[in-house]
């Protein structure tokens, strides 16, 4: 009987220990188990976008190239003399004809003296030698033949004697006419290379200064060969506009039009030499300065444009995000057929009145939810994006979205 109590209480008391583990371990569990997740929400990103529109294109081909004066001449003496008098100022701009300088004119107007006073004296004799011939001839046939004939080249030598006068005469005063200087050409002047009072000579190869012609003023450029057709075809259709930067391609210096194509290719450079005329008003080229150059080949008409900000890259080549009407965005791929002024030609991948994104790329991949802003925030612009554009304003070459 005793035995039965003592099993009963055993078991009653295994049974409480089983029920207090089983009470416990249930706690341990409840403090292990994570917290339930709250719910995910999804954002959108904000993004500048824009309809790909239409619109004419010009395609311009870029060279570099040098200025070149229209014309340049060197002054030079072209008689022996002292030089009295220069009526420049170094780098003034001077006309046609207008005085330069003049050598000491004295020796060449005494050589004028003496040859006019020889020419009298050969007249004189002439005359008297006229009158014997008439003489002559008044005898008749007292009067023989000889005296006559030899009155007559008598006479004859005279005559000569005079035109041999009158062209020592005519000599004389186109040298004393090269003792005055003038300009034979328009243009600038540069830094004269002798000094008044100096004796100069028509075989001085440096010359008194130098005159270049700088309005119009021309540049000369190269282009790869493989533009020459549509560069010839350009020229045919009308005149070719060609605009000339400064050597960072930044600030246009002039603009003018194309006038010379070179007649050969040069085979050691695969290039084209061309020469442009620029009215150079003001006088912002200067000869020999380096320059950029652009030439405006063709206009493409209607042609499919957006932001080249719309242009992405990756590793299978351009794409762009166009958005869909649920404000989500695909990346689409496209084909640029070249950018300018912060345009891009579009071949391939877009149509006009699609929507694109402008700016904001950097966040988005396929499928993203956008939000449309006038402007992005400064602290969502990509690095090197293009600046955003005023409030109200459109991206270019696309209508904003707001």
């Amino acid at each position: 009987m005793v035995r039965g109590w003592k099993a009963a209480l055993g078991g009653l008391a295994v049974a409480l220990l089983l029920a207090g583990a089983g009470i416990g371990g249930q706690r341990l569990l409840t403090a292990a188990a994570p917290p339930p997740a709250a719910p995910v929400r999804v954002s959108s990103v904000p993004v500048l976008a824009g309809t790909v529109g239409r619109e004419n294109m010009p395609v311009w081909l870029e060279g570099i190239g040098t200025v070149q004066p229209f014309n340049s001449v060197t002054v030079r003496v072209r008689v022996d003399g002292e030089l009295q008098l220069l009526a420049f100022r170094e780098g003034q701009t001077v006309k046609a004809g207008d005085l330069l300088a003049r050598i000491d004119p004295r020796p060449f107007e005494a050589q004028l003296a003496q040859a006019e006073a020889k020419k009298a004296q050969d007249e004189a004799l002439l005359a008297n030698a006229r009158r014997d011939l008439e003489r002559n001839l008044n005898l008749k046939e007292y009067a023989s033949r000889q005296q006559v004939d030899t009155q007559r080249a008598q006479v004859a030598q005279y005559e000569a004697q005079i035109r041999a006068d009158q062209a020592g005469i005519d000599s004389i005063r186109v040298q004393l006419g090269y003792t005055t200087i003038t300009a034979p050409i328009d243009g600038r002047i540069g830094i004269r290379s002798v000094d008044q009072g100096n004796i100069v000579r028509a075989g001085d190869t440096g010359g008194i200064a130098s005159i270049t012609q700088v309005q119009p003023i021309a540049v000369v450029f190269t282009l790869p060969e493989k533009t020459l057709p549509a560069i010839l075809a350009a020229q045919a259709a009308g005149a070719v506009r060609v605009v000339a930067l400064d050597r960072e391609g930044r600030a246009a210096l002039g603009e003018g039009t194309l006038s010379v194509i070179d007649n050969q290719i040069d085979s050691s450079t695969g290039t084209i030499r061309m020469k442009a005329e620029f009215a150079n008003d003001p006088q912002r080229l200067w000869p020999g300065q380096f320059v950029a150059v652009r030439l405006l080949a063709e206009t493409k008409r209607n042609a499919t444009i957006v932001p080249s900000t719309v242009v992405q890259r990756g590793p299978q080549g351009t794409y762009a995000y166009v958005i869909t009407a649920e404000q989500t965005v695909e990346q689409r791929a496209i084909k640029v057929g070249r950018i300018e002024e912060g345009k891009a030609l579009i071949e391939e991948g877009l149509a006009p009145g699609e929507r694109v994104v402008v700016d904001g790329q950097y966040r988005l991949q396929p499928g993203s939810r956008v939000t449309i802003v006038e402007r992005p925030p400064a602290s969502t612009t990509a690095p090197g994006a293009a600046p955003a554009t005023a409030p109200g304003a459109s991206a270019p070459g696309v209508a904003a979205k707001p």
